[in-house]
């Protein structure tokens, strides 16, 4: 038999991972909002991987109550993800996957690229998603991983941010709208640049968005999410001292008052 796998949320992702992981012959636990942590680390001392599928707004809180016992065998596959993140809770060399696929309630995954995946359990996430169909490429160095999550952070920004001001999918918001877009863009760069304390090839970045775009060219812009993610942005610029003007203006056009 092989090692548990715990997973901390079980919304759509969590629940295809969960399935990923039993076609791969893994026995894996859920972890709901009613679940006592301490307990099930008591119960489970020395999980094979423990995937923490909560939204972005919830990480923190979860990494701040983790059992130690599990820390060394954290997963992670959120949006707006970056190192700091969990260099904060003290949670070292994590497995993460930047998950360039999408799950919704009723319907099947659809993938927009292969997602990539670092770390100690890179190999059995990519396993594992394969039995589903889901590909996945294994990255090599923490350079790699931290390009990739900024790739993805750029992209969900952008097409949020974007398209609070002009809706449309993806493949619209670049061939009509594509100003506003790049605009866009390169103040996320800036935003994500400052919070890595880092500089990227812009160009390299674009294409990365780019390839996202084309491989879900019907992609919508703005879901619920994207208030919050215009909101975390202006909040972040303000912190930081930055001006993005063109973000600033969605937030007047989003809400007037």
């Amino acid at each position: 038999m092989k090692q548990v796998i715990v997973i901390i949320g079980m919304g759509e992702l969590g629940g295809v991972f969960a399935r990923a992981f039993l076609k791969n012959g893994c026995p894996v636990y859920p972890i709901t909002r009613e679940t006592d942590l301490p307990a099930a680390g008591r119960e489970i001392p020395e999980p094979a991987m423990v995937l923490i599928a909560v939204g972005e707004k919830d990480l923190s809180g979860v990494l701040a109550q983790l059992p130690a016992n599990w820390q060394t065998r954290v997963c992670l596959l959120q949006n707006e993800l970056l190192p700091d993140q969990w260099a904060a809770h003290k949670i070292p060399h994590p497995t993460v996957i930047s998950v360039w696929f999408e799950k919704k309630k009723g319907t099947d995954c659809k993938v927009l690229l292969p997602s990539p995946v670092y770390g100690a359990g890179a190999r059995l996430l990519a396993e594992s998603l394969a039995l589903l169909d889901i590909p996945t490429r294994t990255l090599l160095t923490e350079e790699d991983l931290l390009f990739e999550l900024v790739v993805k952070n750029i992209f969900v920004l952008t097409i949020n941010i974007a398209g609070l001001a002009v809706g449309e999918t993806v493949a619209r918001l670049w061939s009509d709208h594509r100003e506003t877009t790049r605009l866009v863009a390169d103040e996320m760069i800036q935003l994500q640049e400052r919070l890595n304390r880092s500089v990227f090839d812009k160009e390299a970045l674009i294409a990365g968005m780019l390839r996202g775009f084309k491989g879900d060219p019907d992609h919508r812009c703005r879901g619920r999410s994207a208030p919050g993610r215009l909101r975390r942005a202006i909040e972040t610029a303000d912190r930081l001292g930055l001006e993005i003007p063109e973000t600033r203006r969605i937030e007047q056009l989003a809400d007037p008052s």
